[in-house]
């Protein structure tokens, strides 16, 4: 095990672990200059940069995924059912881009970032910059009808003002032992939350859920879509020979196992690989001769398409929003547009 993997599983087994122990004076020096950066934005002596169109941050308190980029495309898809031209900004995370730049679904992941391409799947603008507001003014300078940006990710990007803050919680993972960086998973304390506008929990499929009346908490779940072949689209998938001969399924997300218990909910036995995020696959790490299909999340689909072969699926999966949430949104974009 690496130690990046070690300290993973600190983060998130119950109680204090005698790593976690150990990272915790970090953690306090960390919080001090988190602390100290939020006090110099309240006051002024750093600025946060307004644009001339209203910004929704959907970001998280923890490092890793939280399900930020499906419901990122499921907003702007319901904005865009209501009238909105949206475009979407990201940081383009594990790509070798320094710069801003725009997006489209025939870049080069290694370049771009494996979640601006799924990004730039919905057809939406997309432009990518690890200076957010930057990036924003070129999507907005290129295309001029845009009337709202998304950002994936940027919960602490301050320097993008925003007019709607939503932060997503992974309810499975939770905040882990509570603790800050680097001790505990937390970019920001948990009492973060009570700043923000709207807070969303991803949930199982099979979870209770009620509609929210405010959409300020509500929780989301993701759907899956059919399995589509990384070398031919038109393909349809039989389950039915995966289950009888070998599969493969392999996940270089935030939390792997959240791919393989749906891959198992979907009543398929698959041989499990669980690699780090944004994972940069390998002909090897695809090598089994023996299976009947090796399946792979979109996120990694799209790192994998010059390494497949036509025995490879990945699944697509659509975030279902509470609907409360899409009109808390557009009740605050409205309401800075008339400002």
């Amino acid at each position: 095990m690496s130690i990046a993997d070690r300290v993973v599983t600190a983060w998130y087994t119950p109680g204090l672990t005698p790593l976690a122990m150990l990272l915790w004076p970090l953690s306090i020096a960390y919080g001090c200059v988190v602390a100290v950066r939020r006090w110099l934005f309240r006051v002024g002596v750093l600025r946060s940069q307004r644009l001339a169109v209203p910004v929704v941050v959907v970001g998280n308190l923890t490092v890793g995924g939280a399900g930020k980029t499906p419901l990122t495309c499921a907003l702007g898809e319901a904005l865009a059912a209501r009238g909105f031209r949206p475009g979407i900004v990201s940081r383009g995370y594990g790509g070798s881009e320094h710069g801003e730049r725009a997006v489209t679904t025939g870049d080069d992941p290694r370049v771009v970032g494996d979640e601006p391409l799924i990004l730039a799947a919905t057809g939406f603008p997309v432009w990518i910059g690890r200076d957010r507001v930057a990036a924003a003014r070129g999507l907005l300078a290129a295309q001029p009808a845009c009337d709202v940006l998304v950002s994936d990710d940027g919960l602490q990007h301050y320097r993008l003002a925003r007019s709607v803050e939503i932060a997503v919680i992974d309810a499975a993972r939770g905040f882990g032992n509570g603790l800050l960086l680097p001790a505990g998973p937390l970019r920001e304390p948990a009492s973060r939350l009570a700043e923000v506008n709207a807070v969303v929990r991803l949930v199982a499929r099979d979870a209770p859920r009620a509609t929210a009346r405010d959409g300020r908490e509500t929780v989301m779940t993701h759907a899956p879509l059919p399995w589509r072949n990384l070398k031919d689209s038109a393909r349809v998938a039989d389950v039915a020979v995966w289950r009888a001969g070998a599969v493969h399924a392999l996940a270089g997300i935030a939390d792997p196992q959240r791919f393989f218990a749906m891959v198992r909910s979907l009543g398929i036995a698959a041989i499990e690989h669980p690699f780090p995020d944004h994972h940069a696959f390998r002909a090897g790490d695809l090598a089994f001769p023996e299976a009947a299909a090796i399946l792979m999340t979109q996120k990694d689909a799209v790192k994998c398409a010059d390494l497949a072969d036509d025995r490879c699926w990945y699944l697509p999966l659509k975030a279902e929003l509470d609907p409360a949430l899409v009109a808390l949104v557009e009740d605050r974009i409205r309401g800075s547009q008339t400002a």
